[in-house]
């Protein structure tokens, strides 16, 4: 069984800074990807940023620039660091795992932008 429990999330102004983590714990062997997405209301989920187990980063191009994705493959762990968020960036943010040739779901964390 594989948990993957997201946190981090939160109320900030336009302009500040988020981290969120996620942490994936069970039974794994390999882990090929580690995935944030988001959904906003009335919208499909999106993906925001991927970092591969070779160390491949990808990033939407709505996040590009101000948004960092970072792992650390000991702890099965993966950070998004979030800077100069936008009200647009609002939404529950979603980890995801690919493990195993298994993917797994964290049940997601609120990033709300608002003054």
């Amino acid at each position: 069984q594989v948990q993957v429990v997201e946190s981090g999330g939160g109320l900030v102004q336009p302009g500040g800074s988020l981290r969120l983590s996620c942490a994936a714990s069970g039974s794994i062997f390999s882990i090929a990807n580690m995935d944030w997405y988001r959904q906003a209301p009335g919208k499909e989920r999106e993906l925001v940023a991927r970092i591969t187990s070779s160390g491949t980063i990808t990033y939407s191009d709505s996040v590009k620039g101000r948004f960092t994705i970072s792992g650390d493959n000991a702890k099965n762990t993966v950070y998004l660091q979030m800077n100069s968020l936008k009200p647009e960036d609002t939404a529950v943010y979603y980890c995801k795992i690919i493990a195993d040739y298994y993917q797994y779901w964290g049940q997601g964390t609120q990033v709300t932008v608002s003054s």
